[in-house]
């Protein structure tokens, strides 16, 4: 059985997140000019190794304890939310569909090494007739983080059948079936004009009439025996990695506003009176509840990834009750970290409006995370619906 932590290795990546930091901090106001990840920040994440957190050993990958990446993708998206978005959007995009795939899907993905970058829209899908050997896929999805990155693309697709799509008679779901097609046959379509994370080119993705062979589509609803490469207990947690991973991302911006203004503290009298801001007690209590909000969600997001492993590891499937814990985690970080960073934006004053001091920036950001679907207030609604011994409405709670 593959061990189930490895505090060496995740010691010596966080080194190595700590010796890229010039770079990410270097280009960090060019990605957001350029609404796009700057390519010298990949070519240091890859060179330390960050991509490989949660790829199997197998295929060269580290194959770490949930929480060990966790750690490692809050500490890269304190420096740049960006980095850290599409550091953790790679792995759960791959996280998310090859543990699924039939023999052979997996290793032409990982030909090239464990370093492969992945992105990849998750709706709508696009629809998809079965020929020989595999389908015709047609989809156009929105996004795709990393794109311009990215070495292989998830498509989710829908199959069709003179002009009807088909149906899970069971649950009148469509089937969740995901299609990994390479960046060679894939258009890229620049949409991504918005108030926050705006380094992280998460355009959409357009595939037109293209083959994929069957050894490359996902059937994400159906829970095969894991092969060999994927034994290990925790792509049994699948997908919850991919879903905190968003949350990861708001708790490093939030506690990077945090240290920001614990900074500033240090050293700005306000103008309309003679206290300094350290000394403030409204300020203090804003610092303190931010903090607090910080520790409770990462707190709660390690304990439901960490049930969720061990159901894993002792080779059951995770429970009702588990998933609920784990979307609640998720809900819970991305929500808190904003408050914590509407508490920052208010005690730092006017400081916060201006651009040079970075502020700003954290509030934009960690706002747009909100929106996300997987974390958006619907997802509270999904749980409140299972509470009350309601069906789920939400396909990922139905995984």
């Amino acid at each position: 059985m593959a061990t189930t932590s490895d505090p060496a290795t995740a010691q010596a990546l966080r080194a190595e997140v700590e010796r890229i930091r010039p770079i990410l901090e270097q280009y960090s106001e060019q990605s957001e000019v350029e609404r796009a990840l700057a390519h010298p920040v990949y070519d240091a994440m890859i060179d330390a190794g960050l991509f490989r957190t949660l790829v199997p050993r197998a295929f060269g990958g580290l194959e770490l304890h949930p929480t060990e990446a966790y750690s490692l993708w809050e500490q890269v998206a304190r420096i740049d939310s960006a980095a850290g978005w599409n550091l953790q959007l790679s792995a759960a995009v791959a996280l998310f569909a090859t543990p699924f795939l039939p023999k052979g899907g997996a290793e032409e993905l990982y030909a090239r090494g464990p370093d492969t970058v992945f992105a990849g829209g998750f709706f709508p899908p696009g629809p998809s007739v079965r020929v020989e050997g595999g389908w015709r896929v047609t989809s156009r999805n929105a996004f795709a983080s990393g794109c311009h990155r990215a070495e292989w693309f998830l498509v989710p697709i829908l199959e069709v059948d003179d002009e009807s799509s088909k149906f899970d008679p069971h649950t009148e779901d469509p089937p969740a079936i995901g299609a990994f097609v390479p960046r060679d046959e894939v258009d890229i379509v620049d949409t991504w004009h918005t108030v926050g994370m705006r380094g992280t080119h998460s355009s959409d993705v357009s595939v037109d009439d293209v083959f994929v062979p069957d050894h490359r589509v996902a059937f994400l609803d159906r829970r095969p025996d894991r092969g060999t490469a994927f034994s290990g207990p925790v792509y049994g947690t699948v997908p919850w990695p991919g879903i905190h991973g968003e949350t990861v991302v708001s708790l490093g911006i939030a506690a990077a506003a945090v240290d920001k203004l614990l900074d500033l503290a240090a050293r700005k009298r306000p103008s309309t009176g003679r206290v300094e801001l350290r000394d403030r007690e409204l300020s203090q209590y804003q610092a303190a509840r931010a903090r607090a909000l910080l520790e409770a969600s990462r707190s709660f997001l390690y304990s439901a990834i960490s049930d969720a492993f061990d159901e894993s590891e002792r080779g059951g499937g995770i429970s009702e009750e588990t998933k609920i814990r784990c979307q609640l985690a998720a809900c819970f970080g991305a929500e808190s970290s904003a408050k914590a960073v509407d508490l920052v934006h208010d005690a730092a004053g006017s400081t916060a409006i201006r651009l040079e001091h970075g502020f700003e920036r954290h509030h934009r950001d960690v706002h747009v995370l909100t929106q996300h679907n997987n974390k958006s207030s619907a997802r509270y609604v999904s749980v409140g619906r299972m509470l009350f011994g309601l069906p789920p409405d939400f396909y990922i709670l139905k995984l």
